[in-house]
């Protein structure tokens, strides 16, 4: 990953704008690659009893990439350590001869950081060629693990490369090994039978599958200890809604799938259950990082990296009792003379400033408009809504466990 490659882009993109940390001389930019470096060494990747990931880089980094301040980022920091554990050692060490034996067990972050830290002496401090040599290579490469752990490990690798940042790569690394799950296996070997009604549209394909009675009273409340039992009950239909996604126009449909995180998010909330859906942001934040990755990744991954987040996609779709989309909530929605330096304000000073979840949303719906266009204004009318009706997350339980 990284490395130049001479076949033609699947999914023509351009790259983000890289944020090079590491040898900025800006105060703010010194004060994150610190403060990313202090977590990095204080706090264990997966905190509270090992149910909880450690998001400090996320809001770091989306904050940074607002424009928040030397000071606002030491708040940040300060705030959220006191939620964070520190690290505690594994049962034992892993390396490079059985590794694998350890994946999914999340007593052995220690240890996988260590791991993954001596390789990146191994490669000459490339981080991009160990990301190369684990995501890439192999009968079952990692890449087809980053959706593990809520797609945590996506996230994170987006924000690795967005900054330029060999700490944050390490830990992606890390996440990927101990959020390892059962889905991969369909990434591995995807299976070959053609779903019965096809369709480009990942919009018709959430509608069919909001409609399938056999989805029905599956699951008294929405969350993701619902995945697994979603698969034992019905992996067959799910596996056909997966299949049914026919790609004809990447690009196009790439954009559709955006669009389609952004509407889970912003309209799927009731006035008399007003708080949004932690698990469904992370389909937003998830597709951000596919956005990031798709320019970097050699040309035979994009589209498996697509289809990746699309089966992420739609199992959270499910386990979260599949909501009503809603289109118009947005096209219909009044801005009120709001702007984007209104959302941005939101994000860095309003009372939601140190929610990981919430600032990333905002930025990964600006973004959206940077690359897409503005689209009479439907990027920006989607983050003035999040924005102006947030008031807190539900959704996934306690913890973030489940994938």
């Amino acid at each position: 990953m990284g490395l130049a490659n001479s076949k033609p882009q699947a999914i023509n993109i351009p790259p983000v704008q890289v944020h090079d940390i590491e040898t900025s001389p800006e105060k703010r930019t010194r004060t994150l690659k610190h403060l990313i470096r202090a977590n990095h060494v204080n706090h264990s990747i997966i905190c509270r009893r090992l149910e909880k990931h450690n998001d400090m880089p996320h809001v770091l980094g989306s904050t940074y990439l607002l424009g928040g301040e030397s000071e606002h980022l030491n708040d940040i920091y300060d705030e959220k350590s006191v939620e964070l554990d520190s690290w505690e050692d594994s049962p034992s060490e892993v390396s490079r001869h059985d590794w694998r034996d350890f994946l999914g067990d999340r007593r052995y972050q220690r240890a996988f950081i260590d791991f993954f830290e001596d390789e990146l002496v191994r490669f000459g401090y490339n981080w991009k060629k160990v990301l190369a040599e684990y995501l890439l290579k192999g009968r079952e490469p990692l890449i087809h693990g980053l959706i593990g752990g809520l797609g945590h490990p996506l996230i994170h690798l987006g924000y690795a490369y967005e900054l330029n940042n060999s700490v944050l790569a390490i830990e992606a690394l890390g996440f990927c090994a101990t959020d390892y799950h059962f889905l991969h296996k369909y990434l591995d070997n995807p299976p070959l039978d053609s779903a019965p009604n096809p369709s480009s549209s990942i919009l018709t394909i959430l509608n069919n599958v909001s409609a399938d009675s056999q989805f029905n009273d599956l699951f008294v409340h929405p969350g993701p200890e619902n995945i697994e039992p979603l698969f034992d009950k019905h992996e067959h239909a799910v596996l056909e809604y997966w299949n049914s996604w026919e790609i004809e126009d990447p690009r196009e449909q790439f954009e559709e799938s955006v669009g389609a995180a952004i509407l889970l998010l912003t309209t799927t909330h009731k006035m008399s259950y007003p708080t949004h859906d932690i698990f469904l942001v992370r389909l937003l934040t998830t597709s951000y990082a596919v956005r990031i990755l798709l320019p970097i990744v050699p040309a035979e991954w994009q589209l498996q990296l697509v289809r990746e987040w699309w089966l992420f996609a739609l199992v959270v779709y499910i386990a979260q009792l599949r909501p009503k989309i809603n289109e118009e909530y947005i096209e219909d929605y009044d801005l009120r003379g709001r702007n984007w330096r209104w959302v941005s304000d939101r994000a860095l000073n309003g009372q939601y400033s140190k929610d990981a979840q919430f600032v990333a949303a905002i930025r990964a719906m600006k973004e959206a408009e940077v690359v897409w266009g503005k689209k009479d204004g439907w990027y920006l009318r989607a983050a003035v809504k999040f924005a102006g009706e947030f008031i807190g997350w539900t959704g996934s339980g306690s913890t973030d466990t489940g994938l």
